[in-house]
């Protein structure tokens, strides 16, 4: 995940591979970590993400001015050709062109269209996009990338720790949504990111990241993992997904005092070993 910064929303240029980022979001750091999972054989997907440095979501991100609109996407075309060539380089299997940036997507459709395009001349993987769970039925094209992508961060239970029936009813209405727009495109479905934070309501906001102490519930992230996995593993349309959010340093991450996204050492890593198995 190499990620890109916008220092100014009123002048908003990208800027990336710079020495205020850690190494691994950097495209040296892709291009030294990816060979290293290279090297165990785990693929590959190269999935760059935007972030606003003085808060705020990048699905709100918008230009104010057509010159503002040309100094975004001249600089976001360079940051994702960067990649679209370290991609190539590194033989990933997939490129994601970009994460959660609705207003632009939907504001400027031409440049995503030429954009893909370009792409396709450097980078001969597989293509997708990660919209947001209430984005994706608005993105117009699908059709020209490889994977319908989703980070499924989709409401679900306002209970505090939802069952499992609680949360394949929450399922029903946005699954029947992602089967439309399967159909529509006639192209796999693929969650980019997927994920529950092991916290009390757990189900209410799954996309929340906020800081909360205590509230520890273990139970309601295996419950939402399960579920996911229940409603989507069997269909022949869906692809898969990428588990949010995995560490390297396992033995130092996670564990049964932490309520964030990541299932290390906690009792959903077993569960996902367990069906993983199956």
């Amino acid at each position: 995940m190499p990620y890109s910064f916008i220092r100014d929303i009123e002048t908003p240029k990208i800027e990336f591979n710079t020495n205020r980022e850690w190494f691994g979001e950097t495209e040296n750091g892709l291009l030294q970590y990816a060979k290293e999972f290279q090297k165990v054989n785990i693929k590959i997907m190269v999935k760059p993400h935007l972030w606003l440095r003085r808060g705020g979501f990048t699905g709100d991100l918008k230009a104010n001015s057509e010159e503002n609109w040309k100094i975004l996407e001249n600089s976001y075309k360079a940051y994702i050709l960067t990649y679209a060539k370290a991609a190539e380089e590194l033989n990933a299997e997939m490129l994601c062109i970009g994460t959660e940036l609705e207003q632009f997507v939907i504001t400027r459709p031409n440049f995503w269209k030429k954009l893909i395009i370009e792409i396709r001349t450097l980078y001969k993987g597989k293509l997708t996009y990660a919209a947001n769970w209430d984005e994706f039925k608005r993105i117009t094209f699908w059709g020209e990338l490889d994977f319908i992508g989703i980070d499924a961060y989709f409401p679900l239970s306002d209970k505090k720790t939802p069952t499992l029936e609680d949360l394949e009813l929450g399922w029903k209405p946005h699954k029947e949504e992602i089967i439309k727009i399967q159909k529509q495109f006639n192209k796999p479905i693929l969650f980019t990111e997927f994920g529950y934070r092991s916290v009390d309501f757990t189900g209410k906001k799954p996309w929340d990241s906020n800081r909360v102490e205590g509230n520890v519930n273990l139970q309601g992230q295996v419950n939402g993992l399960k579920v996911i996995h229940n409603q989507f593993w069997k269909e022949d349309w869906f692809a898969g997904g990428f588990i949010w959010k995995w560490f390297h340093r396992h033995d130092r991450v996670g564990g049964k005092e932490n309520n964030r996204f990541t299932p290390q050492n906690k009792p959903a890593e077993e569960m996902i070993r367990q069906l993983y198995k199956q």
